[in-house]
This record gives C-alpha cells, sequence and structure tokens, in this order.
C-alpha cells in the first residue's frame, strides 16, 4: 500500500511556514526596561472601558482593564490574568 505523501507535505509546508515566521518575529523583538510610571499608571485603571474626549484639545482618550481568575475545580491552581491598556488618539492641523 503507498503512502499519500502529498497531503503530508502540504502540511508539513503549511506549519514549516508558520514556524519560520514565528521565529522570525521573535528574534525582531527587541528587550526594554519596565518603566516603572507606566506600571504603576495601567493599574490606577478601573476595570472596564472608558474613553472620553477632551473639551480643550482636539484628542480622545481612551482605557481597559479586564482581571479574571482562571482555577482548575474548586480549589484548584489558577492563573490571574490582568490586561489593561491605554490609548490617545491626537489630530493636530499643521
Amino acid at each position: 500500500m503507498a503512502l499519500p505523501l502529498a497531503p503530508i507535505a502540504v502540511t508539513v509546508a503549511r506549519y514549516g511556514t508558520v514556524a519560520a515566521v514565528a521565529y522570525y518575529a521573535a528574534r525582531k523583538v527587541k528587550l526594554s526596561q519596565t518603566d516603572q510610571k507606566v506600571e504603576d499608571s495601567l493599574d490606577k485603571i478601573e476595570e472596564g472601558v472608558c474613553a472620553h474626549k477632551c473639551r480643550d484639545a482636539p484628542q480622545a482618550n481612551a482605557s481597559t482593564r479586564w482581571r479574571r481568575v482562571i482555577r482548575l475545580g474548586d480549589n484548584g491552581p489558577g492563573v490571574e490574568i490582568d490586561i489593561a491598556a491605554m490609548g490617545r488618539i491626537r489630530i493636530k492641523k499643521v
């Protein structure tokens, strides 16, 4: 019985391409230092989504935070996930 190599080759090529792109992207990421002022600002964000437009400046600010604890079982091991982000859009005429 012959082994069908064409479907296996397509799968290997697909996963190989994904692995090569992931490796290339990981090599391009540069390490940076943690700025404690930024960390403190992100810790002050309340949970949920907030956005507002400034009255005195042509800009809009937004922030969001999502915190959850995920456990395996009632008293099992768990992890806390804390996602926080801030954004600003500023438009100026030049």
